[in-house]
């Protein structure tokens, strides 16, 4: 047989594999874009719901309404969980009995790191493997190319069952065997977008005090912003080598535009709370002897 040849039966072959056969529990918002996502990606698809007509739209789909969470989990090779709550995930697992041995359950539930752990250990003690997954879209992003997802756990489930998990989003990345840790990335993110959120907003009642259009600002300051993202990369680098010490930027320097920032907001009836924080950071690293070092230097705040 030539390799053509071979290469052709492989393919045929390939092509001749069953689709996987999935199972969405809970059916709120994001799981029931979950299970639409399996649907349009031709995965036969059972779901269950304790609201049991939240499954409507998708049975008229195609999928396949379980009575009961065992009946549920019994159908599908992956288990997907959407839900609230490392407790109500574990709790609903727990009511598949032995249902739940030999299967790949993807955990998409919420929580901390150590909770994600907890229920990683729970369930491969009862025979099945896990991977925890963090998601960093809004429902409507579910399956899009760009959509991020964050795993950790089985490195095995994530291999074998890659063309599902792309139909949840297209931009997933294994970040290790810890399943605890997709937990912390998300929060990372999250934690990095609120900041910056709120301290865009603060700029925005700023200038719109003065009748500025924040829209007008930002094309004005579009390189000023840019660069502040691109900093990034060099703070992380800081953070990692614990090495702060700098020659141009230096916290003593950072001090006297926080302290007008915090007049300017106070003149104008701007809540000064958010860069008075600051303030009081950079006050105490400055009074410690760390003047002249980067604002890096402030993590060793937190860390404490």
């Amino acid at each position: 047989m030539t390799t053509t040849s071979a290469q052709t039966t492989t393919s045929a072959q390939t092509a001749a594999q069953p689709p996987v056969t999935v199972t969405v529990i809970g059916l709120g918002e994001m799981g029931l874009a979950l299970a639409h996502a399996f649907l349009d990606g031709g995965h036969p698809t059972t779901v269950w719901n304790r609201t049991p007509e939240k499954a409507d739209s998708l049975v008229a789909k195609g999928a396949v309404r379980a009575a009961t969470v065992r009946e549920a989990v019994a159908a599908g090779s992956v288990v997907v969980v959407s839900v609230k709550g490392a407790t109500t995930a574990r709790e609903l697992l727990d009511a598949s009995g032995d249902a739940l041995s030999g299967r790949a359950v993807v955990n998409l539930t919420d929580g901390t790191s150590a909770e994600a752990r907890a229920v990683a250990d729970w369930v491969e003690g009862r025979g099945a493997q896990y991977l925890h997954g963090q998601i960093m879209t809004i429902a409507p992003g579910v399956g899009g190319a760009d959509s991020v997802v964050f795993y950790g756990g089985s490195a095995s489930v994530h291999d074998r069952f890659r063309p599902v998990l792309r139909r949840i989003g297209g931009r997933g990345t294994l970040i290790g065997e810890d399943a605890g840790v997709p937990a912390l990335y998300g929060m990372a993110v999250h934690g990095t977008m609120w900041g910056t959120l709120n301290g865009f907003l603060h700029a925005a009642a700023l200038l719109s005090s003065e009748g500025i259009e924040v829209k007008r600002f930002l094309d004005d300051a579009q390189a000023s912003m840019a660069a502040l993202l691109a900093s990034f990369p060099m703070i992380a680098d800081e953070v990692d080598r614990g090495e702060y010490a700098t020659e141009y930027g230096a916290l003593q320097h950072h001090r006297p535009s926080v302290e007008d920032l915090v007049r300017e907001s106070a003149a104008r009836n701007i809540d000064a709370e958010f860069p008075r924080y600051t303030l009081e950071l950079v006050n105490k690293a400055v009074e410690e002897g760390f003047g002249g070092d980067s604002y890096a230097r402030l993590v060793e705040h937190f860390r404490k």
